[in-house]
C-alpha cells in the first residue's frame, strides 16, 4: 500500500464531546456500517438518530429517536432490505435504488414529508450515500484495491481500478485537486494512497450518560460515521441563538483499535427567530490530506443565509476545490436547526413528522 504521511491533513483530534447546555437541544446520528461476509458480501447498516432536549436545570428529555438496520448489495450497491423504526412502510418505495448518485433525490419523493419537516429519519437517509462512499476505507485500509503484485504479475503496470474511479473526479474537491497530493499520487503510481488518521478519543463523557445516544462497539473493519448538532437558547431576551456541531468518520482496525478519518467541528449563530445564519466558522481537526484544509473558508459563504435554504444551496452552489464533500454535508445538517429551535420551545417529538 502507498502511504505518504509527510502530506497528511491536520491530526487533532476533538478529544471529548462538549457538555450538554441548559436550555438547549441535541441531535446526535450514528450510521455504523459493516461487512459480515466479508468484503466481498454485502454491506450491513445499522443507523441511530436522537433528538435530546436540556432544560435550565440540566434534566434531560427524548424528544424524538430513529433507527434502521439496512443491506446494501456488495456488487450493485443497491439497497436490498430496510427496516425502520418506528415503521415507515413508504421506504419500500427505496428498495432497488442505488445508493450513490440519485439516491437523495429518490429519499425526497418517496417521503417528502421527511424532508419538509427536518426530521431524524430524514438525516439518516440523506446521509446514508455519504457514509457508504466512505466505509470504502476499510477496504482500501485492508488492502483490498492493491493492485497485482509482483511487478511482472499481468495488469501490474496498469492503474487500479479504485485509481481510474478516483481520477475520473478530479477536482471534485479540495483533497481530490487535480494538482493535490493524492490526485498526483494516483497519475504517478497507480495506486490510490491510503490517508491514516490518529487514534480516536473517546467522545461519550463518563459524568453524562446521555452526552450521546447508545451505540454497539465495532468489529474489525467497521466504519463509523456520526454527527453531533447543539442548539442553545439565547442568553438574552434578543439574543441569538448558538450552534455547535460536531462530525466524525473513524474506522476500526484488524486489531479493533479506533482511528479519525474525517472530523470536522462547526459553529456560529442564528437569528431570534431561527431562521437565518448570522455566522458560522468552520474548524478541521483530521482530514487525509494537507490541501483539505483548504475548503474551511466555504462555510462562511453560508452568513446571512435563511437556514431553510441552506440543504438545497449547498447542493447545487458547493463544488469544486473550494470545498469538501464532507463539510458540505456537515453544513447541510444545519438546515435542520429550525426543528431544533421548535423543540426548545413546544416539546414536540422531532424524531417525526406529525400526522
Amino acid at each position: 500500500m502507498l502511504f505518504l504521511p509527510e502530506s497528511s491533513g491536520p491530526k487533532d483530534p476533538v478529544p471529548t464531546t462538549v457538555p450538554r447546555g441548559p436550555g438547549s437541544v441535541r441531535r446526535t446520528s450514528s450510521i455504523d456500517t459493516t461487512r459480515p461476509q466479508g468484503f466481498g458480501g454485502d454491506s450491513v447498516v445499522t443507523a441511530r438518530a436522537r433528538d435530546l432536549r436540556t432544560g435550565p436545570d440540566l434534566v434531560p428529555s427524548v424528544l424524538g429517536e430513529v433507527r434502521y438496520t439496512a443491506r446494501i448489495d456488495g456488487s450493485s450497491r443497491q439497497l436490498v432490505e430496510i427496516d425502520v423504526s418506528p415503521p415507515a412502510p413508504e421506504l419500500d418505495g427505496l428498495l432497488g435504488c442505488l445508493v450513490g448518485p440519485g439516491f437523495r433525490a429518490r429519499v425526497n419523493q418517496v417521503c417528502p414529508a421527511e424532508q419538509e419537516a427536518g426530521t431524524l429519519l430524514h438525516l439518516l437517509l440523506d446521509d446514508l450515500p455519504g457514509a457508504t462512499l466512505v466505509s470504502g476505507y476499510a477496504m482500501q485500509r485492508a488492502g483490498v484495491f492493491n493492485r497485482p503484485r509482483p511487478s511482472d504479475a499481468p495488469g501490474a503496470d496498469a492503474p487500479s481500478p479504485a485509481a481510474r474511479m478516483m481520477a475520473a473526479q478530479d477536482d471534485l474537491c479540495a483533497g481530490w485537486a487535480h494538482d493535490g497530493t493524492m490526485m498526483v499520487a494516483i497519475r504517478a503510481t497507480g495506486d490510490v494512497p491510503v490517508p491514516t488518521g490518529p487514534p480516536a478519543p473517546v467522545l461519550e463523557r463518563p459524568d453524562d450518560p446521555w452526552a450521546w445516544h447508545a451505540m454497539e462497539p465495532l468489529p474489525p473493519h467497521g466504519m463509523r460515521r456520526r454527527r453531533r448538532l447543539d442548539v442553545v437558547a439565547p442568553e438574552a431576551a434578543d439574543g441569538p441563538y448558538l450552534l455547535d456541531a460536531h462530525f466524525r468518520d473513524s474506522h476500526w482496525d484488524e486489531s479493533g483499535a479506533e482511528s479519525v478519518v474525517h472530523e470536522y467541528t462547526v459553529s456560529g449563530t442564528v437569528d431570534r427567530s431561527g431562521g437565518r445564519v448570522l455566522d458560522i466558522g468552520a474548524r478541521a481537526h483530521v482530514l487525509p490530506w494537507v490541501e483539505c484544509p483548504g475548503a474551511l473558508a466555504s462555510a462562511d459563504r453560508l452568513s446571512g443565509m435563511p437556514v431553510s435554504e441552506l440543504r438545497n444551496h449547498v447542493r447545487r452552489e458547493f463544488r469544486g476545490t473550494s470545498t469538501c464533500t464532507h463539510l458540505n454535508d456537515t453544513l447541510r445538517s444545519l438546515g435542520d436547526v429550525h426543528v431544533l429551535v421548535d423543540g426548545l420551545s413546544t416539546g414536540d417529538g422531532s424524531g417525526r413528522p406529525s400526522h
